[in-house]
């Protein structure tokens, strides 16, 4: 979200007066036109609710209705632009719905069915039409009638107006973005945990789950040659031994990838230092954290990590690398550098914009500074949250 534009406060016209200046102008242009822009308004808002609502009973109404609802968006966009241009009034533009392609068809439906800009650009757009009559009606007579208080009467019709766009079509409050963002942003959540358990079941069946099987076959035939021809079945006792110690390996590999214990009983200092010791990069590892953050912030916190120093390990040629955390007021800061080659970017495939939308998800931030040539610096920002919440808070 950006922080409102100092250059789109409402340019004030100055008060009434008998006279007829730009202002007063511009004010009658916009009373004369509200009547065939109300119109076009409601035809549009009564045809989507009268076609959507009959088309409910059939799998087309809700997707008519949703496409109707970002059409609305468009005619605020109009109606804001005619407010600015005529009446100085300058809102801010709404926020764009988060429609991402990867949150799936029926996510994209429903967040654009819940779209509160559209609903109230309808209900502008249905409240208008009387409006209209009224401002055409009333203006259009003064010209006649009333000329000389007609710039009277112009202004206090123009600032119902001006009431009426602020009121209808200005962006939603921040809360209410910040809840739309979030709840698409708990799509890539759900997408990366139903990724992320595909991968648990495929390593458990191609890894420890098949060795596991070799092992017991490879026992089984020991046990029967174990009366015939010890020798042979030692021999395969042996190599049985080493299957075990590879079995177990690999689930050590799996459980650490889900949540390694390091972390759960120690905190972050050791779990990432025992990241940095496998990388294949020299990695100092500094920690300043006087106590821990919540379960699940620490658990981001070290897979962010985890994932940058391997891309350092395959793609940035680096010779050091640092990692540094730290906590600022109530959010956990990670930074980790490198003197490798740079070029790393939200787009170029390294995993990075799954990162960022992972962080995202939470309301953390994630910056890449990456110049060709280098060095790289990723900068993560995430909610501390206090360690004493119940479970499965600390994912918002």
């Amino acid at each position: 979200m950006t922080a409102p534009d100092p250059s789109a406060a409402d340019h004030r016209p100055p008060p009434a007066r008998f006279a007829f200046d730009q202002h007063t102008w511009k004010e009658i242009a916009h009373l004369l036109a509200n009547l065939p822009v109300a119109v076009f308004g409601f035809v549009y808002v009564f045809s989507v609710l009268l076609v959507s609502g009959v088309l409910t009973l059939t799998v087309v109404g809700f997707p008519l209705l949703a496409a109707s609802l970002l059409g609305a968006r468009q005619l605020g966009k109009l109606e804001r632009a005619r407010a600015r241009g005529l009446l100085g009034v300058r809102v801010e533009e709404p926020t764009p719905l988060p429609l991402r392609k990867g949150g799936g068809l029926f996510q994209r439906l429903w967040m654009a069915l819940k779209d509160p800009v559209g609903w109230r650009t309808l209900l502008y757009d249905l409240i208008r039409l009387p409006w209209g009559v009224l401002t055409f009606a009333v203006t259009f007579s003064s010209l006649f009638v009333l000329w000389p208080v007609l710039p009277f009467i112009a202004r206090g019709l123009a600032n119902a107006d001006r009431a009426m766009v602020r009121a209808l079509l200005s962006p939603s409050d921040e809360l209410e973005r910040r809840i739309a963002e979030l709840e698409s942003d708990r799509g890539v959540v759900v997408d990366t945990a139903a990724a992320d358990l595909r991968r648990i079941e495929r390593d458990l069946h191609d890894g420890a789950q098949a060795r596991l099987v070799s092992l017991a076959m490879g026992l089984g035939l020991a046990k029967e040659k174990l009366l015939e021809d010890p020798d042979s079945a030692a021999a395969m006792v042996e190599e049985a031994h080493g299957e075990v110690k590879l079995a177990l390996q690999e689930l050590r590999d799996l459980a650490r990838g889900i949540h390694p214990a390091v972390l759960t009983d120690r905190g972050l200092d050791a779990a990432l230092s025992s990241v940095a010791s496998r990388c294949t990069v020299p990695v100092k590892v500094t920690t300043d954290l006087a106590e821990r953050p919540a379960a699940a912030i620490e658990g981001i916190a070290y897979f962010t990590v985890s994932e940058l120093l391997q891309n350092v390990s395959k793609h940035s040629a680096a010779r050091s690398a640092s990692v540094e955390v730290w906590r600022s007021e109530d959010r956990l800061m990670l930074q980790v550098w490198d003197d490798g080659r740079g070029g790393a970017r939200l787009d170029g495939g390294t995993g990075m914009r799954g990162l960022a939308e992972r962080l995202g998800a939470v309301d953390g931030l994630f910056v890449v500074d990456s110049p060709t040539g280098g060095p790289t610096t990723v900068t993560a920002e995430l909610p501390w949250r206090d360690r004493t919440q119940a479970p499965g808070q600390g994912w918002g």
